[in-house]
């Protein structure tokens, strides 16, 4: 799905819901997974970068993900970074939407090439392992074959700086009708042969037309990275597929044990970032709270 498509009521009302009884709890063994959110769902707009990142830290977050190109200032990104001790592990594409590598039009690609480049860059300066990208768009206008090989064409552009700077590019399964099983998935990422290339894995994106833990099971040490969130079948078959979000974490239909399991079998170690709606410091405390109790976190 795109990014932050969610309705912001919906999901700051779900904080006053409870965890009972029925809430899953990871059984795999707790510390081998660090959990972060995404710099956007802080919704402090009176703190400075440090103050938000102190204030991650203090409610038990390992790290965080910021977007790039943006208009941060770098020196001020790593001054804020190590005044706190807080680590920036990844960064995602901020123009994967709007210039993707599917386009049509040359030009849009080259944007989203420039594009690509700049966060890799910045990802190495804020000392990140990753960045995050949407490989392709199918729409109408761009056929399935056409976003196949447009986009390993540009992103093979971009290769030999990732890996000059030690950045791996990891390809996020969104709602953009592009790569839509894991198979499918893996072979993208093997046909390009190349060790600077892998999986973001969003849990809750898949579960309307499949399940999680096969997904894991499949894509196995390709997985460099996890996304965090939430999908109800009920609500996105009654209410349209974007409500199906709108549940709090463990309390819809991914099967968080399996999910777990699943990662324990291909020995995943590594980070989870909650992609969920933005909010106050009360609400990023409960999600904190909820992924300690769906995953094996630190």
């Amino acid at each position: 799905m795109k990014r932050r498509d969610f309705l912001r009521a919906g999901a700051m009302g779900a904080v006053a819901v409870s965890l009972g009884s029925s809430t899953v709890i990871a059984q795999t063994q707790k510390g081998t997974i660090k959990k972060a959110v995404k710099y956007t769902m802080i919704d402090e707009p009176s703190l400075s970068m440090t103050e938000k990142f102190q204030l991650l830290k203090n409610l038990g977050y390992d790290g965080v993900e910021l977007e790039s190109p943006n208009e941060f200032d770098t020196q001020e990104v790593i001054a804020a970074r190590d005044s706190v001790q807080f680590p920036i592990h990844g960064i995602v594409d901020s123009v994967h939407w709007t210039q993707p590598l599917s386009s049509p039009d040359p030009e849009v690609r080259s944007a989203g090439v420039d594009g690509l480049n700049t966060a890799i860059r910045d990802a190495h300066a804020y000392g990140a392992s990753t960045v995050l990208l949407v490989p392709a768009v199918v729409n109408k206008d761009i056929s399935y074959a056409d976003a196949y090989t447009r986009s390993q064409m540009e992103i093979r552009k971009v290769l030999p700086l990732a890996q000059e700077l030690g950045i791996k590019i990891a390809f996020e399964n969104v709602w953009n009708k592009f790569l839509l099983s894991p198979l499918e998935c893996a072979r993208y990422v093997d046909e390009f042969e190349h060790d600077h290339v892998g999986w973001y894995f969003d849990v809750g994106n898949v579960v309307t037309y499949g399940w999680p833990e096969h997904w894991i099971e499949v894509l196995g040490s390709r997985i460099l990275k996890l996304d965090i969130k939430e999908y109800s079948r009920n609500k996105g078959d009654t209410e349209g597929p974007f409500a199906g979000f709108e549940v709090p974490l463990g309390e819809g239909d991914c099967d968080w044990p399996a999910v777990n399991a699943a990662l324990e079998s291909i020995g995943y170690e590594g980070w989870a970032t909650a992609e969920v709606p933005a909010g106050e410091r009360n609400y990023l405390k409960d999600v904190a709270s909820r992924m300690d109790r769906i995953l094996p976190t630190s």
